[in-house]
């Protein structure tokens, strides 16, 4: 590991889960912790710094202004609050483990806002195949990610993480509306079937072409993929990858998530 390398933290769902929380098959996933038990989210980021982590990622992944009226019966103004609560929530924690003593040699650590894939808010897995992007344009998810993009901006992220992206079609979308907040810096990560290509079927180097075309970005890379196809992915599109772009990757544990049985 040399100096440049950054720790994430891990999955947040994973580790409220750990702390006893039942979330499996809610539509909203860890997302509703920030409703119903903020204490346990803010408490999972805290472990995630203890244990190393220079930068922790938002429980945003499943939010949406839309999904938290549809589900928690919130007004639009609500909504926008709760979150940005995902933000205000990490930061906390970062402020806590900063003044509860002294992390020699420790970066200090950052928050990502995490922007999921239209597909979490479907609820129907589609984050690993794309589908929606035949009956949706590209106006459209910029609009559907625009009210979250702004609330994770405006309650102080430092960074974005788009993540888990399936399509080359919701990338362009979501680096595009990125340049509506030109202060902002981002992620650009993307669920991939094999060791070539991104969920929806493209090559993953067509992939960095789409990264190329922003100056806010700061990493591109793959995420809740097998461990095992992480290098042959970076390695597919390493000629294309600018050298202010850098790598990054966070793999599952390489099971096969089974629709039904969860």
């Amino acid at each position: 590991m040399t100096e440049d390398t950054v720790i994430l933290d891990g999955g947040l769902a994973t580790e409220l889960e750990a702390a006893g929380l039942n979330i499996q098959g809610d539509p909203l996933w860890s997302a509703r912790m920030l409703y119903s038990n903020p204490q346990a989210v803010k408490e999972a980021h805290y472990r995630f710094l203890q244990s190393g982590s220079d930068i922790i990622t938002t429980a945003t992944y499943q939010a949406s202004i839309e999904g938290f009226i549809q589900h928690l019966g919130l007004t639009l103004e609500q909504a926008n609050q709760l979150m940005m609560t995902g933000v205000q929530l990490a930061k906390e924690a970062v402020w806590d483990f900063n003044t509860d003593g002294v992390h020699p040699g420790r970066r200090v650590p950052l928050v990502a806002g995490s922007v999921g894939p239209y597909g979490a808010f479907l609820h129907d897995c589609s984050e690993y195949s794309g589908a929606y992007e035949e009956w949706m344009s590209k106006e459209e998810l910029k609009a559907w990610h625009r009210p979250q993009m702004h609330c994770l901006v405006s309650a102080g992220a430092d960074l974005i993480a788009m993540e888990t992206i399936p399509s080359l079609k919701e990338a362009e979308a979501l680096v595009e509306l990125l340049q509506e907040f030109p202060n902002s810096q981002a992620w650009l990560s993307f669920s991939c079937k094999d060791a070539q290509c991104i969920s929806n079927g493209k090559r993953f180097s067509e992939a960095m072409q789409v990264a190329r075309r922003s100056k806010q970005l700061v990493a591109i890379g793959v995420n809740c993929c097998a461990p095992t196809l992480v290098e042959p992915l970076l390695e597919s599109a390493a000629r294309h990858k600018s050298p202010d772009l850098s790598w990054i990757a966070y793999p599952n544990s390489g099971e096969d998530w089974v629709v039904g049985t969860g």
